[in-house]
């Protein structure tokens, strides 16, 4: 187990300097050079855990370890290792991390699985780069389509074939997967969160994840100089979102059950000391467990974006995300808790309240996840830690239950 840990800190030690913002926090944009360099340590990594390594359409990494049934769907284990902007080293290095250690487990003991294993490193499940996040899932499963994938674009105009280009990626491989080809999924995440902090437990079996959309609005007005045009002749695009932006959080209060709304990005036009803004752009993030709730608050929000277009101003919402709220296999559910019990792990059930490619697996295959705790619950900053021997904890669980799940036996 101190072996583990030992290379649980080295691989997040190692990840933690592909960052374009050194010594403040983790900056891993997908197909960024740092994208590259993370991606080089995990295919190293992969190949020298006897893993074959291959590539899809959008730079999803893989790494499987052949079963002896021939055609049979694979185990799949892993995250993402993309991150916010001055993000922590664990939201989703972590996941991948756990995975690579799960196959290491494999090779050590000598495994042979009858189903595939696969680690899996996905690309862009932030959004940090080209809006709406879980990009790297939803195109493997068919959410995004291919000419949608094609016509994203960051905010300096780079489409995502272009920026793959840059970094030696092939964009013209298979993005879709055939999800008879996928027996399970399988996701290690930090909680992001203070609950099992708070309890001491060291295992949290998600039992579901919360449902979440996320809308891009674009308030247009008219710019005019700040000293020049009087008060009551504006039609000032800051003014009106900011009136809005104010009202959104009595909407999720109001609405109740833990739903919650957040406006996490704001872009002002021309952006001048002295100049009334023309246009503002910015992000509304409602979340709920339960979906009714999530379509009220749109509503909601659709009547607020009618009552404020007055004065010369137009509003324009684009919905860029919507997921339901997703529950996790109760057969793998129970098979981590029971394997928890056995390893003397102590757990509990926990809901999620972020999203994660689990979430979007969960539609076309077994999913399970598992979360181990944060340090004072936090997270998507320089301060977030987990300690390696809770990640330590949660690879022996998964390492039991992909034995399980691909039927594995010793080659003695």
């Amino acid at each position: 187990m101190e072996t583990l840990q030992l290379r649980i800190e080295e691989h997040i030690n190692k990840l933690s300097h592909f960052t374009a913002t050194p010594g403040k926090g983790t900056t891993r944009l997908t197909y960024s050079k740092e994208d590259r360099l993370a991606r080089n340590y995990i295919i190293e990594k992969m190949k020298e855990y006897g893993l074959a390594v291959s590539e899809d359409g959008m730079g999803n990494i893989f790494g499987r370890l052949e079963g002896t049934l021939k055609d049979a769907p694979s185990v799949l284990i892993g995250s993402h290792f993309d991150s916010v902007p001055n993000g922590g080293s664990y939201d989703g290095p972590a996941g991948v991390v756990a995975g690579l250690e799960v196959a290491a487990l494999f090779a050590e003991n000598q495994l042979t699985p009858k189903y595939p294993l696969e680690i899996i490193a996905l690309i862009e499940e932030e959004g940090a780069r080209f809006g709406g996040g879980l990009m790297g899932s939803r195109g493997m499963t068919g959410l995004l389509s291919e000419d949608d994938f094609k016509n994203l674009k960051d905010q300096n105009g780079i489409s995502t074939e272009e920026a793959m280009v840059k970094i030696g990626l092939d964009s013209s491989l298979p993005k879709k997967r055939d999800p008879k080809t996928i027996k399970a999924f399988l996701e290690m995440h930090i909680e992001q969160g203070p609950i099992l902090e708070e309890k001491d437990i060291p295992i949290g079996v998600v039992e579901a994840i919360v449902g979440l959309t996320q809308f891009e609005v674009t308030v247009e007005g008219q710019a005019g100089h700040a000293g020049t045009t009087p008060m009551d002749r504006r039609s000032d695009a800051l003014v009106t979102a900011a009136k809005m932006i104010a009202q959104f959080p009595g909407l999720a209060i109001e609405e109740g059950e833990g739903t919650v709304i957040t406006t996490g990005q704001l872009n002002v036009f021309p952006n001048g000391a002295n100049v009334i803004p023309k246009k503002t752009v910015f992000t509304v993030d409602i979340r709920s467990g339960k979906e009714e709730h999530i379509e009220n608050v749109i509503r909601k929000l659709n009547e607020l974006i009618e009552l404020s277009s007055t004065n010369g101003i137009k509003i324009t919402a684009e919905q860029q995300l919507y997921m339901q709220p997703k529950a996790m296999n109760q057969e793998i559910v129970a098979l981590m808790k029971q394997i928890s019990s056995e390893l003397e792990t102590p757990y509990c059930s926990i809901n999620s309240g972020a999203g994660h490619d689990a979430m979007v697996f969960s539609d076309v295959t077994a999913v399970g996840m598992l979360f181990i705790p944060s340090k004072d619950g936090l997270s998507h900053c320089p301060e977030e830690w987990s300690d390696a021997k809770h990640i330590a904890n949660a690879i022996q669980i998964f390492y039991e239950t992909a034995k399980k799940l691909t039927e594995a036996s010793s080659n003695d």
